[in-house]
């Protein structure tokens, strides 16, 4: 295996941090592949290919734009539970691209079933079934509005099947995950594994996103990957739950785009039970891997957001509704203000007031506490006695910075994750097409 060295040449750092990543595991029933199309124009790994030679149950969790990209309608015209394969592009959203963009997705799935179908034949098992055109789902990532470069994609597919490997170790999911980056400064990767009955149960993630994210998914790609045999309609009930308070609970900027996804997917390598459900303690215990795994990828895409320096934690706590303490929660999150106030290093907490004023909930000032950090700034209705401005200078230094908001209110909390608003988010966007 040859890693593509031009993956990294933007950030020098990726290669000797490479210990930082946790070390994925092979998943049975999976092929993976990673090569240039020279959609940036700079040889770096811009094309994916995941494929599932026996097929694999799948679910995803799509973006709730109203706008979405032709990827995502392709997806949804199958009404497949069993898929064989996932293409992922960057580069280009294939959103707004009409007709054009349409097309060329059908053109690239007659292209790549007829070359995986002429692969299979050519197995040492050797196969009487075709890779037929709706066994193939798609993913892309990029700008939109730009014609769709299905010439350039199209001849890299056979490189792309060429390349797929069924041996997987640390370098080769590095290369995956590279290959699925915009914006990104490091590639996305988490790790769980379970023992279920005598069997070894593996999940593993790879993920993109960096700007424009905002719950509900917006500009971020998740992929999992499981060996454990689980319906399709579990997975989606699983997904949508592990969704939830990771994914659905992290945002950058506020924009949410058209494209992205959250999609698992199970090789059925392991058998962990029959008719199985969500009440099953087995199905349980996948269910608990399943969200440590979502919650670090989603933490590891807001660590990463544009230009970020800082990582914030915001908890909302004793809150009258689930409701309530999200909307105050990504009201404080979402603010400019807060997040250049954190990026300065300034704890004008006078702005977080703000966030949860303008969030719209009724709130009880007499009752409110905050807290930055282990710092209490607000109880009972002002200023604490106890509020120190130069020691909570001191800890707006740090990279991780947590706001306890504790409205005593009721019995519900949420917390959601944010990073700081510096001038390199500006810088970034501003030129984001060049």
């Amino acid at each position: 295996m040859t890693i593509n060295i031009k993956n990294f040449l933007s950030d020098k750092s990726k290669m000797s941090k490479m210990g930082e990543f946790q070390n994925l595991k092979q998943i049975d029933g999976l092929e993976m592949s990673s090569v240039s199309a020279d959609l940036y124009n700079n040889g770096r790994d811009d094309l994916s290919f995941f494929y599932f030679r026996n097929g694999a149950n799948y679910a995803t969790v799509n973006t709730t734009s109203s706008i979405i990209s032709e990827s995502i309608i392709w997806n949804n015209s199958s009404h497949k539970k069993s898929i064989k394969g996932l293409l992922v592009n960057t580069k280009n959203a294939n959103t707004f691209t009409g007709k054009q963009g349409k097309e060329s997705l059908d053109i690239l799935a007659k292209n790549l079933s007829r070359l995986l179908t002429l692969r299979e034949s050519k197995s040492e098992q050797g196969t009487s079934e075709t890779v037929k055109i709706k066994d193939l789902i798609f993913a892309s990532t990029g700008v939109i509005g730009e014609q769709f470069p299905v010439d350039k994609i199209k001849d890299a597919l056979p490189n792309l099947v060429e390349k797929l490997k069924s041996d997987h170790n640390k370098l080769f999911w590095l290369k995956v995950a590279s290959g699925i980056m915009t914006t990104d400064t490091k590639p996305k990767l988490a790790y769980e594994e379970i023992i279920i009955g005598d069997e070894l149960v593996k999940i593993c993630g790879v993920a993109k996103g960096s700007g424009m994210i905002a719950p509900n998914l917006a500009t971020m790609l998740s992929f999992i990957f499981t060996n454990a045999d689980i319906n399709s309609n579990l997975l989606r009930s699983l997904l949508k739950r592990a969704v939830a308070n990771t994914f659905n609970a992290i945002t950058v900027d506020s924009d949410q785009s058209t494209n992205d996804m959250v999609a698992i997917f199970s090789t059925k390598a392991i058998k962990i039970g029959q008719n199985l459900s969500l009440n099953d303690k087995i199905v349980h215990k996948f269910e608990l891997a399943l969200k440590k795994l979502c919650l670090n990828l989603a933490k590891q895409i807001v660590v990463d957001g544009e230009g970020a320096k800082k990582f914030l934690t915001i908890k909302i706590i004793n809150a009258k509704s689930l409701g309530s303490a999200k909307n105050i929660a990504f009201s404080i999150a979402n603010s400019p203000l807060v997040k250049t106030a954190v990026a300065g290093e300034d704890p004008n907490w006078g702005r977080i007031v703000m966030g949860i004023g303008k969030s719209g909930e009724i709130i009880d000032t007499k009752k409110l506490k905050i807290k930055l950090g282990n710092f209490i700034i607000v109880e009972n209705g002002k200023i604490s006695d106890s509020y120190n401005e130069e020691k909570l200078k001191e800890y707006m230094k740090w990279d991780s910075i947590v706001i306890e908001i504790n409205l005593k209110l009721g019995n519900d909390a949420f917390e959601c994750y944010t990073c700081d608003f510096t001038h390199d988010y500006i810088d970034i966007n501003a030129d984001y097409r060049n």
